[in-house]
């Protein structure tokens, strides 16, 4: 770690995230890996539907991203994504890739006939879920769990047990269960699963420091939804306990408010913690644009890492300070550097809430020179079509403004 790994010329956060005091108790393992679920989980999330050639456009993007694996689908679901699995083991892209099953012996067959690496295998975990949504008696949650997952050991798959709706569970409860498939069955690796986002930060040391506690040499994977906006600080929570893999997606897709993103776990991790995991952030963008052109999901503009708008300057008062702070001092503005996550340059745009500086930047970019007094009517029509529309100007608005305004004629 740097001296001072708050501050370094593509990023700036808070010292504070460093001292000591903070620092004490944390208990991150030395080799964090992300487990991208957006050909799954994300493809979960309603009116997305990924065709084959998607799949492997979103595999080969993730690739090149540096994720470290990749949960390719669930085989089981149709011939396509069958297909998509087999084809993206085949291309061999660099991550691990596994596959996603239900406690079915063709589920694992199938993820065997792909060529996975693993599988993570889910199981109802909570009584309530097991009594009301599968409508099942509470032993065959066990039965089924121990005999798929010795039945996908024997097949040569590495096991990640996934129980769902584990944090609405009674711990009790759920934690036997799970030591009766770790014993009677096989588990590779257990995930914490936070099936409908609802265990506070607060709450995560807990839940976490429990299964420790049962099973302290079991790798800990974390799965965290974002129903109330928790996903990942959750994951940043359980990671700092000695959780080693995040299951996450491209852009937070996923069912309901979706899961923890990628993008912004990854960067946290980087800027707040100093833990560089591998990844090629300078992708980030890249890859989220493409996941959002193939899903058609909506992107809010002020998005965090990848939203469009994050990096354009509207009010007058940050625009003073883009120009003082100019290029080298642009960690001054923003928390990252634009070009660190793969985002176009940072620039100043026009609309209502612009100021003297932003029209006087704007004129130097068409080459007009103005007075004070002629700069300032700019800024007065700038601010009345700002108001106007409710949107940004176009360079071609803002020159026609100038023309009826400025006496140098625009170019």
């Amino acid at each position: 770690m740097s001296e001072h790994p708050w501050k370094s010329e593509n990023w700036f956060s808070s010292a504070w995230n460093f001292n000591p005091e903070v620092t004490k108790d944390l208990n991150f393992a030395k080799n964090i890996k992300i487990h991208d679920v957006t050909l799954r989980d994300g493809e979960q999330q309603t009116g997305i539907a990924f065709t084959y050639d998607d799949k492997i456009r979103i595999a080969e993007g993730l690739a090149e991203a540096g994720i470290h694996r990749i949960e390719a689908g669930l085989p089981a679901v149709s011939p396509d994504d069958f297909r998509a699995i087999a084809e993206i083991v085949k291309r061999d892209l660099g991550p691990e890739i596994y596959s996603f099953c239900r406690c079915m012996k063709q589920d694992i067959d199938a993820s065997v006939d792909c060529g996975v690496k693993g599988l993570i295998m889910e199981v109802p975990a909570s009584t309530h879920l097991i009594e009301h949504a599968y409508k099942w008696p509470l032993q065959k949650a066990i039965d089924l769990s121990i005999e798929a997952t010795s039945y996908a050991h024997e097949k040569g798959l590495e096991v990640v047990f996934f129980p769902i709706d584990f944090s609405r569970s009674e711990i009790g409860w759920v934690l036997d269960l799970i030591d009766q498939v770790a014993t009677d069955g096989h588990m590779d690796a257990l995930a914490l699963v936070d099936t409908f986002g609802v265990v506070s930060p607060h709450a995560m040391k807990y839940f976490v420091r429990s299964v420790q506690q049962r099973f302290p040499k079991t790798r800990l994977e974390t799965h965290f939804h974002q129903d109330f906006g928790c996903g990942v600080a959750n994951t940043l929570l359980a990671l700092a306990e000695g959780a080693e893999v995040v299951h996450s997606t491209v852009l937070g897709l996923g069912e309901r408010a979706g899961n923890a993103p990628t993008e912004d776990t990854v960067m946290a991790l980087l800027t707040m913690y100093g833990i560089d995991i591998g990844i090629n952030y300078d992708k980030l963008y890249p890859l989220a644009k493409m996941v959002q052109e193939i899903s058609g999901v909506a992107v809010a503009s002020n998005r965090a890492v990848v939203g469009d708008q994050l990096f354009q300057v509207e009010s007058g008062i940050i625009a003073n300070w883009f120009k003082n702070c100019g290029t080298e001092h642009q960690t001054e503005l923003f928390p990252f550097r634009p070009e660190f996550v793969g985002q176009p340059h940072a620039d100043v745009v026009m609309g209502k809430g612009s100021g003297i500086d932003s029209v006087r930047i704007w004129l130097d970019k068409i080459g007009v020179k103005a007075s004070d007094q002629e700069a300032m009517e700019v800024l007065k029509q700038v601010k009345t079509l700002g108001n106007n529309t409710k949107k940004l100007l176009t360079i071609d608005q803002f020159k026609e403004i100038v023309s009826k305004t400025v006496s140098q004629k625009v170019a």
